[in-house]
């Protein structure tokens, strides 16, 4: 936990080291405010979605002048215009795991020679092409092609990944001038598949602004209500949350499993199997669905679940569940372990493991008392670390160009 915060003071004061031991400091100018392009893949209001607003308004707040290309309206449009941004609407291919296939990778390719002009004319002119996530290769293209400087902001860690693949899809990084990460997790992965962009990348965690009101947890958790906080989808767990409700249930603990969260347009046959399971295991769950804003759902909680299957580069959620002083029971893997280190309230669960959930829900229900004594000190400790402020003031400064680096 030190030296994670340690890392947040060393943001602060806009430098970082990168694993080869190399001192990075962005460049200071002086002039006009720069014009910057922000490429972003979704209109959702997601933990990427959501770090995309804090990431805009740290370039608005440093004096640029920003447009974001979304794909199509959404929640997200809505809130970048309510910060100062400009939208403008632009297909764009968005590289996902059913593309990972010959065919799949033509057709990819294929739509993005049919997009890359108007998105090249979309970033001539610009200083600054920001592309937010590595799903979204076209505009590190379409930017160096403008002749224009591109940052990559890379919100994945795809350590599982066979490594020919995982080589195919961190490629187009090469194109960016500098990689920001949201975890050494995530860098150490970069570092790995392409060694000679370690010297190019920057760690800044995600900011993440808490509740406008914190409620404590409840005197007595019985019956404890169990709250999955993410998308439903099968790498983010819910189908883990559901066998373990369903096991406390018996073992005798009575229990209420909430789910807050969607499917991906297409995933609708995953959240079919989930209500069908629920219905084979006579297990009642409350479906919420999306919610603009977690925090009401997350206060009628007792205990947040994050029980997720595969890597994950960091995890909004789990920092959500402290700055909320909620208790979190959380898969022990990738960028999770670094997400939710160091707080007393955090229980760390093998992967996939729906008894080790169980076990871990159990565990925080008999230490109730000590729970309601200290998790007020882990929301503490997560508003030091994530302060929404110190993140866009670490945004914007690693996005000022440096006149010694050559493009």
């Amino acid at each position: 936990a030190a030296g994670y915060e340690q890392l947040c003071a060393d943001l602060a004061g806009g430098v970082r080291t990168s694993a080869s031991g190399r001192r990075n400091r962005p460049g200071w100018t002086e002039g006009e405010p720069d014009a910057v392009l922000v490429a972003h893949p979704s209109a959702e209001l997601y933990g990427s979605d959501r770090v995309l607003l804090e990431s805009v308004s740290g370039l608005i707040e440093d004096g640029r002048q920003v447009t974001v290309a979304l794909p199509g309206p959404g929640p997200l449009e809505k809130a970048l215009l309510e910060r100062g941004a400009e939208v403008v609407h632009r297909a764009t291919p968005v590289l996902r795991k059913s593309a990972l296939s010959p065919l799949g990778l033509v057709r990819l390719a294929g739509q993005a020679l049919a997009e890359l002009g108007a998105a090249r004319r979309l970033a001539a002119g610009k200083r600054l092409v920001y592309v937010n996530t590595l799903t979204i290769p076209l505009w590190l293209v379409a930017g160096r092609l403008a002749g224009v400087p591109v940052i990559c902001h890379v919100h994945e860690a795809e350590q599982s990944a066979a490594p020919l693949v995982r080589r195919g899809l961190y490629a187009p990084l090469l194109l960016a001038r500098r990689l920001i990460v949201n975890s050494e997790f995530s860098r150490g992965v970069i570092a790995e598949t392409w060694p000679l962009l370690d010297r190019r990348t920057v760690v800044v965690y995600n900011g993440v602004p808490g509740p406008a009101e914190v409620s404590a947890p409840r005197p007595d958790p019985r019956p404890a209500r169990l709250l999955f906080l993410g998308r439903l989808s099968p790498r983010k767990g819910p189908q883990v949350a559901i066998e373990a409700a369903a096991l406390l249930r018996e073992r005798g603990v009575d229990v209420r499993l909430s789910l807050l969260g969607a499917v991906f347009d297409g995933y609708e046959w995953f959240a079919d199997e989930l209500r069908a399971r629920c219905t084979e295991l006579g297990l009642d769950v409350e479906w919420l669905g999306f919610r603009p804003s977690v925090w009401e759902p997350v206060a009628d909680s007792d205990i947040v679940l994050v029980p997720s299957t595969v890597d994950e580069p960091f995890g909004n959620t789990a920092v959500e569940a402290m700055l909320a002083q909620r208790p979190l029971v959380v898969s022990r893997t990738s960028g999770l372990r670094e997400a939710a280190a160091g707080y007393a309230n955090a229980r760390f669960v093998t992967p996939d493991d729906p008894a080790a959930l169980a076990d871990a829900v159990e565990e925080i229900i008999a230490a109730w008392p000590k729970v309601r004594e200290t998790i007020a000190a882990d929301r503490e400790l997560a508003i030091r670390r994530h302060d929404p402020a110190l993140y866009r003031r670490a945004i914007a400064a690693w996005c000022r160009p440096n006149p010694a680096e050559s493009q």
